[in-house]
């Protein structure tokens, strides 16, 4: 395992993520959160000269006042498991834990599922994106294939052109978040991703490698998260779906929601057998199991009434609908 950490905590915190992993927890997000604490341990021993580890635990806690308690509770759980494993090593002296943060463990926020009229209307706002001319495509391609295919944000913004199979009509997402996995999409996309593509060779002006990015933004090399993160919550607000200030209102993220849920929707309409299809969703999302796709799956008024529907055909008929389950 490569060097990871680099403060004076380096090789406990390097030794603290070998032993989880030895486990058998992937510990994906948490690696980025001890790396966070190994760079703000370096930057706080040298102005703190007698620091000790509790307080700077919480100083770093403490550090990024905008972010949702959720996430801070995340970042707490980590701190309060290195504290546990620091405790059985042999040898150590007596480790002060903080005291940690009341806080709440799961996120109360409710998703927004984007409409197909709201969808249209992202689509036609993306156009008055006018400097540079190439945003309007850019971000037309980028709505565009999070709502249709449902991958992450963040695994969109790190495609590159060789991930990308227009022919084919496939992507191959890399390890983000879930499993690498191949994602096939509809012919209608892929002509606009040949679009896209033309209208990216006209901006960059540069014999495109295989290895660039698939989105660039007006550096020509990347489209940066926060970039676009703004841009997309500047179009939200312009459809009129997100205040102008506020955490409430449509995320980027809220298109992959959107996304599980049309789907869901669509083979509700079509009568077919949800628990032989939900396991189909599950892998094309990139999850390991179901129970990580029910995050997505939210009861939206039309999702409800199709499977009331379907319960109330199924009770009126039970011959006629007993391969239909619900």
């Amino acid at each position: 395992m490569k060097i990871l950490f680099h403060s004076s905590l380096s090789n406990e915190l390097q030794d603290f993520l070998l032993f989880k992993r030895n486990l058998g927890y992937r510990y994906n997000r948490a690696e980025f959160t001890l790396l966070e604490f190994d760079r703000f341990v370096s930057e706080y021993a040298a102005t703190h000269e007698n620091w000790r580890l509790d307080v700077a635990m919480v100083a770093w806690l403490a550090s990024k006042p905008r972010r949702k308690a959720v996430s801070v509770s995340m970042d707490a759980a980590v701190m309060r498991q290195f504290c546990s494993y620091l405790r059985r090593l042999p040898g150590r002296f007596l480790i002060h834990e903080p005291l940690w943060p009341q806080l709440p463990t799961e996120s109360t926020f409710t998703p927004y599922v984007f409409s197909e009229t709201d969808i249209k209307c992202l689509l036609e706002l993306s156009t008055t994106l006018t400097r540079p001319t190439f945003r309007a495509p850019l971000y037309r391609m980028l709505l565009l294939l999070l709502y249709c295919t449902g991958i992450r944000f963040g695994e969109a913004l790190l495609l590159r052109l060789q991930d990308v199979d227009t022919r084919a009509g496939v992507l191959f997402v890399q390890m983000f978040k879930g499993r690498a996995r191949w994602v096939p999409f509809h012919r209608s996309l892929a002509r606009e991703m040949n679009k896209y593509l033309l209208a990216r060779q006209s901006f960059i002006g540069a014999t495109a490698r295989s290895d660039d990015r698939f989105f660039v933004g007006s550096n020509r090399a990347s489209l940066p998260v926060s970039t676009a993160h703004e841009t997309l919550h500047k179009l939200f607000q312009k459809a009129g779906l997100k205040p102008e200030r506020g955490r409430v209102g449509p995320r980027p993220y809220d298109l992959r929601h959107s996304f599980a849920v049309h789907r869901l929707s669509l083979w509700y309409r079509l009568g077919v057998d949800l628990h032989a299809r939900l396991p189909w969703l599950s892998a094309y999302m990139g999850h390991g199991d179901i129970l990580g796709t029910e995050t997505y799956l939210t009861a939206t008024p039309e999702l409800l009434e199709l499977a009331g529907n379907r319960l109330r055909r199924r009770c009126l008929n039970p011959a006629a609908e007993k391969s239909c389950i619900i």
